[in-house]
């Protein structure tokens, strides 16, 4: 609340994603008097492709397990998880009408499977709290005075309608503000108006960001094998991240061939390392492990089996009771096994290489792909300079920040989203003085 002053706080939202939909509405239940600024035509429009439009919205890991998905950096959420946990959001949506479901690897879906139902709940919810929101609204800076938020000046140019310096000397506005709540996102999903302007705001009012860079991304390899591939999905296969060929991380699940490399969701989970350790020069691999419910003695055993039962058939006949039929032609090729050769006359020697290449099926990674297909981004405005009980600035009294802005990403299975909500919710509680 403004010093001496009865009125309720005036609290100005920038970006109307995950984070910014939930702080606009928790500030207005509150009884602040909200203004939300999107640039895009709607509010939502990256929520409402997320999850393949299924909308993964959160995940119900225990706490103690949820923060660990985010890495060292994990630990900034335990407060805002305190205040707004997985439960807490699951319960929230089902008042409103929600329906939701909890599917593998307790992830949570709406029942009806439609992101837009997420969207339009909380829409619905601002609106009904009197939440102003004001879309096609260009935001050009955060006005301070005396180290702290006195509004926000921004320009009603359509967004895409003209260039930034036509923007900037367009006629615009400033909207008072008590409190400014940036939750811009990050640089994701450009099309959906995540181009990183938040970090830009947040560096001119002297914050420091860690340098953005894709994550949850694709990852590009090198040599034909991947396209050869491309389409084939394989479940219950482990991907291991190989730095300078030492083993960093491994994690089993699904995971998709495409016509430039790797993808799906163990992929997409180590997709943020592998791309941290190419920028530093290192020589990155993913080792995929096509059956990784048998150690390398017991495959050899099955594989004595299985050439001793089809010991008149060829090579490429058996391999049909081990492999995906898209995977046979590339496993003869890089094994050296003659494809017409009969099981009784494979060698111990082809045997071991088949063994090999089956719990050791390698590929070098040449890059991450762009932000255009990026589910989030790395890096953001650094946790040391924002206070996690609250989500304020320690830098600017009255600027709060939520979302993907911030220096915090997780695993792929509904981690970010719930992160977006949590400390969306912590900064709408805090901005309205709640």
């Amino acid at each position: 609340m403004k010093s001496g002053a009865t009125s309720p706080n005036r609290v100005v939202i920038i970006g109307g994603g995950a984070a910014g939909l939930f702080a606009a509405g928790r500030a207005a239940e509150l009884g602040a008097r909200v203004l939300l600024l999107e640039k895009m035509p709607h509010p939502g429009m990256k929520l409402n492709i997320t999850g393949k439009g299924r909308c993964n919205v959160t995940n119900m890991a225990p706490t103690a397990e949820f923060i660990t998905h985010f890495g060292r950096n994990g630990r900034f959420l335990r407060q805002a998880l305190s205040r707004f946990s997985n439960a807490d959001l699951v319960e929230f949506l089902e008042q409103k009408g929600v329906r939701c479901v909890t599917e593998r690897g307790d992830r949570v879906f709406p029942a009806s499977n439609r992101a837009e139902e997420i969207t339009s709940a909380l829409t619905y919810w601002l609106n009904a709290h009197g939440a102003e929101i004001r879309t096609l609204a260009t935001v050009l800076g955060i006005a301070t005075k005396d180290q702290r938020v006195s509004g926000v000046t921004f320009c009603a140019t359509p967004y895409g309608k003209a260039p930034a310096t036509l923007i900037r000397a367009a006629d615009s506005k400033t909207a008072p503000a008590d409190s400014v709540i940036l939750a811009t996102g990050g640089a994701s999903y450009p099309a959906t108006g995540s181009t990183g302007d938040g970090y830009d705001f947040a560096e001119e009012t002297g914050h420091r960001v860690i340098p953005a860079r894709p994550a949850l991304v694709p990852l590009v390899t090198s040599g034909p094998t991947a396209k050869r591939l491309q389409g084939l999905s394989l479940k219950n296969v482990t991907a291991a991240l190989l730095v300078d060929g030492e083993k960093r991380r491994k994690l089993l699940g699904e995971m998709l061939f495409t016509h430039f490399g790797l993808s799906g969701p163990i992929i997409l989970t180590l997709s943020r390392e592998a791309g941290d350790e190419l920028k530093d020069g290192k020589k990155v691999e993913i080792s995929i492990d096509l059956k990784p419910a048998l150690d390398e003695s017991k495959l050899d055993a099955r594989l004595i089996r299985e050439f001793q039962a089809q010991n008149r058939r060829q090579f490429q006949t058996i391999l049909k009771t081990l492999l995906p039929q898209k995977l046979i032609p590339v496993c003869i090729d890089l094994t050296k096994i003659p494809a017409d050769k009969q099981g009784h006359h494979i060698t111990a020697g082809e045997r071991n290489r088949l063994c090999g290449w089956l719990k050791n099926f390698k590929f070098e990674v040449l890059r991450t792909r762009s932000f255009k297909e990026a589910i989030v981004t790395a890096g953001g405005v650094d946790l040391k300079q924002i206070d996690p009980r609250t989500m304020e600035s320690k830098l600017i009294k009255g600027l709060f920040f939520a979302g993907e802005v911030i220096d915090l990403d997780g695993d792929t299975g509904g981690f970010n989203l719930q992160a977006a909500f949590s400390t969306g919710w912590v900064a709408g509680s805090s901005a309205a003085g709640g």
